[in-house]
């Protein structure tokens, strides 16, 4: 989740890892500005934490690694990085630097009311430009609701939505599971 740009200086790639360690926040760097990383609600968290519990366990034993929002993704090809709720790589390239992956091949958003017009659109439009990229998941917070933008063998993205009662499938890690299982034990607030 981005709050607000955090200054107007620029920095380079290695300016902002240097400034970024001495920080208490996490920031993002996009287009050489960095933004500070705001906090998420109770259920935004317990959602990450059910997206991670359940990719890893699948993929225990395999040559691919899930990570949480502390791990920095470098979007190929640019100077920017994010944090994103959830990434996995299969891609051992991403061996070689312990701060940040950039072949993730699935990243998870748990989208709140502040960040979801970015994470459907800039942001998305700057992690799609990663051929490595396969499935970019958008879980919402607020509903049992989760819309997995799907890169498919012709390269194309499509849009697949998941609702209750229907099982979310991760092409590209190969599993499929009940919606249910990533929304256990979420409360909603009842909307007035």
């Amino acid at each position: 989740m981005i709050a607000a740009r955090d200054n107007d200086r620029h920095f380079t790639p290695e300016e902002y890892f240097s400034w970024e360690e001495k920080q208490l926040e996490k920031h993002e760097l996009i287009d050489g500005r960095v933004y500070a990383m705001s906090g998420g609600t109770q259920n935004h968290s317990a959602i990450a934490i059910n997206f991670l519990l359940s990719i890893r366990s699948h993929l225990r034993g395999s040559n691919c690694n899930v990570f949480n929002s502390d791990l920095k993704v470098n979007i190929l090809n640019t100077p920017n990085y994010t944090y994103p709720d959830v990434s996995v790589t299969c891609d051992n390239r991403d061996r070689e630097n312990a701060i940040y992956i950039t072949y993730p091949c699935l990243i998870v958003e748990v989208l709140s009311d502040s960040t979801e017009a970015y994470d459907r659109g800039k942001k998305f439009e700057k992690y799609r430009r990663n051929p490595n990229l396969i499935d970019y998941v958008l879980a919402s917070s607020d509903e049992v609701a989760i819309d997995i933008y799907h890169k498919n063998d012709a390269g194309e993205w499509v849009i697949l939505s998941y609702r209750e009662g229907e099982r979310v499938e991760f092409q590209s890690i190969n599993l499929s599971l009940p919606i249910e299982q990533l929304y256990e034990e979420i409360i909603f607030e009842r909307q007035p």
